[in-house]
């Protein structure tokens, strides 16, 4: 499932979704937020899916944001500030997907761009990626996520320097400060991330959405609550065909064969 500006490709359980308007920098328009949103849906409710690559075509970058051309496709300024309701708010899309999301990263990661890398669960970067905040130059801030995923991820300083100056870091800056989890050659980047998300869809998928939803609570609430919760979540993972499998599988000596069960 495709369309020229965002590409799908399936092998086995890993979905590659790939930003395809490199001669524009994989800036997104609207109709790709309205892509994106959908693939949101299909994703949850395609039991075939277990692990996801966002990445994005070319070279010189995975997403430079929203395309600023197209902005007006958004309506008023009270439309745009409800276009999560009209499923055209693309990061926040992503953050909804309860599958893992690796994100491949290169080039320029800005505005929109930096967002949906931040909604991603784990982000690879390749050496040329820059990462940068921008809005705040031209008189606002991002609105889908980047104060809030920034903060939470780097930290309140780290994100203040970021978002408060419009300035760009590279990628070992990203790593030092915890924004992206590696770097590895342009060339490679995506055979990796795409390796990772295999080895992520070999596991039981309840036991990996579980584990999503466990690490996304731990950011939300207190330390109290959240062990509660995680308990309550590993008891019903021991509840389900999949652990019995996998308890089996290792007493066997064998790969575990997980089916969601």
């Amino acid at each position: 499932m495709s369309n020229d500006e965002i590409v799908v490709e399936q092998d086995g359980h890993v979905l590659t979704i790939r930003l395809n308007r490199p001669d524009k920098l994989n800036a997104m328009t609207g109709e790709m937020d309205k892509k994106m949103n959908k693939l949101s849906f299909d994703i949850n409710n395609d039991e075939s899916v277990r692990a996801v690559v966002l990445t994005g075509a070319g070279d010189r970058a995975f997403c430079a944001g929203s395309d600023i051309t197209d902005l007006d496709s958004y309506g008023s300024n009270w439309e745009y500030r409800n276009r999560f309701d009209a499923h055209m708010d693309y990061a926040r899309a992503l953050h909804l997907v309860r599958k893992p999301i690796i994100a491949a990263v290169f080039g320029y990661v800005i505005g929109g761009g930096l967002e949906m890398c931040c909604a991603s669960d784990i982000r690879l970067a390749a050496p040329n990626a820059q990462f940068g905040a921008g809005e705040i130059n031209w008189g606002w801030h991002g609105g889908s996520g980047q104060t809030q995923y920034l903060t939470h991820q780097i930290g309140a300083a780290n994100a203040a320097r970021l978002l408060l100056t419009g300035e760009r870091i590279d990628a070992d800056t990203a790593l030092r400060t915890g924004l992206v989890q590696e770097i590895h050659p342009l060339d490679d980047l995506h055979g990796v991330a795409h390796e990772m998300a295999q080895s992520i869809a070999a596991k039981s998928p309840i036991a990996v959405q579980m584990t999503k939803q466990m690490i996304r609570m731990a950011q939300n609430t207190s330390l109290d609550v959240g062990l509660m919760v995680e308990n309550n979540s590993f008891a019903y993972c021991m509840t389900t065909e999949d652990s019995v499998e996998g308890q089996k599988a290792f007493a066997e000596k064998r790969t575990p064969e997980f089916k969601g069960k």
